[in-house]
């Protein structure tokens, strides 16, 4: 395959997804102005309202100020959910993603023949690129999958299923590590944190919406006809901010859903370029079409790392606009593009190879940096 063919594509509309989601917050801004701007109108009284019609009443409320005001408090809600966000993570980093995932650390002095296995692909890797070897976790699931997660190299690990160390053979075991290490080497994981930490900042301007339709009820339940319809512009007004918030969600999710796709791609390509073989990605994806687990993980969590996984996690029912990976066969056929298209892989434990040393693979990676 032309990997930096398709590193380029790949970048390229990450881009232009990453440019969507910051159209998509300005588009919460508008958006809330534009509910700001009704919830004034109808506070006016029956006369001024009648002085008027609805769209002269809405431009003559605009003003910068008020745009600016908006602005500043949408982008603090974004900014300080997000900071919030980031720094409850933060705090667990790799580690706490894997235990979230009911991983278990593989001590390295482990004499276990797959826990051992899987430890010096890992090295190779990491040797390779020039990264500390990161610890690794074992998900004790038959699903064939994994991840990387961290922040940074510093708190990076690497997981991986018991169902992809009992069935991959080590060419395509570093097909799958190297594609994480690309995630790892190309800030994948920095993106994905800004985008959930924007996705948490739109929650919080639902979450006010809500407020606001809690506590109108109260306001207008004593009292006079002006604060009854008080009462009702808040009800609307909290209506508006938490239709703005589900809306700002799902289209926020699949933005994300969308970047992360072209990341797989992105890190698909690396690792045909990491390791010089096609073949061990490649068979790799098509294992995972012939496992009846597939890449699914039984983890209570599993959905909400899925876009950190190697293959998805979980199946979407409804709908493909949110899923976090491309189809199988849509990757398969890019890294071997000669492929037959079936789901025919033989899921037999393979078995430590002779020569499974933390050289062999490390040449090869070498050779495509």
């Amino acid at each position: 395959m032309d990997f930096f063919t398709a590193q380029d594509a790949a970048r390229r509309k990450t881009g232009q997804l990453v440019v969507l989601m910051i159209a998509a917050v300005l588009a919460l801004i508008a958006t809330t102005t534009l509910a700001v701007l009704i919830a004034f109108h109808f506070l006016k009284s029956e006369r001024q309202r009648a002085s008027t019609s609805f769209l002269e009443s809405l431009l003559a409320g605009l003003s910068p100020q008020l745009v600016g005001v908006i602005a500043l408090g949408v982008l603090l809600l974004v900014g300080l959910g997000g900071l919030y966000k980031q720094s409850k993570l933060r705090r667990g980093g790799g580690k706490g993603v894997a235990e979230a995932l009911g991983g278990r650390e593989i001590p390295p002095d482990t004499d276990e023949g797959d826990e051992r296995r899987i430890l010096n692909v890992v090295e190779e890797m990491a040797i390779a690129s020039g990264t500390p070897v990161p610890p690794v976790y074992l998900l004790d699931e038959p699903g064939i999958n994994a991840f990387a997660a961290g922040f940074d190299t510093r708190d990076t690990v690497i997981g991986i299923t018991r169902g992809a160390i009992q069935h991959l053979t080590r060419d395509e075991l570093q097909g799958v590590v190297a594609h994480e290490f690309s995630h790892i080497l190309h800030g994948d994981m920095r993106l994905n944190m800004r985008l959930i930490s924007v996705l948490h900042g739109v929650l919080l301007i639902g979450l006010a919406g809500h407020i606001l339709l809690r506590s109108a009820p109260h306001r207008g339940a004593v009292g006079s006809n002006k604060r009854n319809d008080s009462a009702a512009v808040l009800i609307g007004l909290g209506a508006a901010l938490a239709l703005i918030g589900v809306l700002g969600t799902f289209f926020g999710n699949w933005i994300k859903a969308a970047v992360s796709r072209q990341r797989e791609y992105l890190a698909d390509a690396s690792a045909v370029q990491y390791t010089r073989n096609p073949e061990g990605i490649g068979q790799a994806l098509v294992k995972i079409g012939s496992h009846t687990q597939g890449a699914r993980l039984e983890a209570s969590r599993a959905g909400e790392y899925s876009h950190m996984l190697f293959g998805s996690a979980r199946k979407l029912s409804f709908s493909r606009l949110l899923a976090t990976h491309p189809p199988l066969e849509k990757r398969i056929a890019r890294v071997l593009p000669g492929w037959n298209g079936q789901f025919d892989a033989t899921l037999t434990h393979p078995g430590a190879k002779a020569g499974d040393s933390a050289q062999a693979g490390a040449a090869g990676f070498q050779g495509g940096s």
